[in-house]
């Protein structure tokens, strides 16, 4: 997708999306209000924020195998980690965000798929330091960073699964009587995306939040955000253009929320 059309489809988003006025929905009104818009700071963040810290000054090169839709900024496979810090770590901002989604699910298990570095796992884990965390990543150096980022950060029970996600997700699942909070930032293609969505949905219950990560980034993303909506299993979406949100609350009406972050 070219720059023009993804600014295009921000531009737009932000004339046709909502802010917490206006929600008609008390669950949806609950989560923009109290999580999506809760701009205080957490004393969780700095920790977090110091290893991204030390990410940034990090000139180690090393060679990243992509399994996916691949890197906008930096094709080459030889990339300094203080590079993918800047181009491929999920800011502070959204990074907090799925801090406080994960905080407000109050998960017993979060999967998430793309652990990169490790600093989004850093926050989910932070978010729910009881719940059994699993993250899947695709590329072998690079889960060897973020393995030095964990035993930095003195967390010691995350479950860092490397590999193709087609081959290691379904043992990952296999683990999970249900699954509580899941967090897709990987590949970014169409097929593969609505392929994990589909392997999800046999263990999905009323409390489930499943996350999507760049559902703008091509027309083929754009495509498989539209096909999980459609879904009739999904009765909820909140679509904050950068990540969309499911939900599978029995008993409503099906409803897509845009909303302005």
């Amino acid at each position: 997708m070219s720059n023009l059309t993804f600014t295009k489809d921000f531009l737009f988003h932000r004339l046709t999306s909502k802010n917490r006025h206006g929600l008609h929905s008390p669950f949806v009104y609950k989560l923009v209000d109290e999580v999506i818009y809760d701009r205080k700071h957490k004393p969780a963040y700095d920790k977090i924020e110091k290893e991204r810290d030390n990410l940034l000054i990090d000139d180690r090169i090393i060679t990243v195998t992509d399994l996916g839709a691949g890197s906008r900024v930096n094709k080459n496979s030889q990339k300094k980690i203080s590079d993918i810090t800047i181009n491929a770590l999920k800011p502070p901002k959204l990074a907090q965000l799925l801090h406080r989604l994960a905080a407000f699910v109050k998960p017993k298990s979060i999967v998430e798929l793309g652990t990169c570095l490790g600093i989004t796992t850093l926050y989910l884990h932070q978010a729910a330091p009881d719940a059994k965390v699993y993250t899947l990543e695709g590329c072998p150096e690079t889960a060897e960073v973020a393995k030095e980022v964990f035993k930095s950060a003195g967390l010691h029970d995350v479950n860092l699964v490397t590999g193709n996600f087609d081959d290691t997700l379904a043992g990952v699942l296999g683990k999970h009587e249900q699954l509580d909070f899941v967090y897709i930032d990987g590949n970014h293609q169409r097929v593969a995306t609505l392929n994990y969505f589909e392997q999800c949905l046999p263990k999905v219950h009323e409390g489930t939040m499943l996350i999507f990560d760049d559902i703008y980034w091509s027309e083929g993303m754009k495509q498989a955000w539209a096909q999980i909506k459609a879904n009739p299993q999904v009765t909820v979406t909140v679509d904050l253009f950068w990540i969309g949100l499911v939900f599978f609350k029995t008993g409503r009406v099906k409803e897509d929320f845009k909303i302005r972050v």
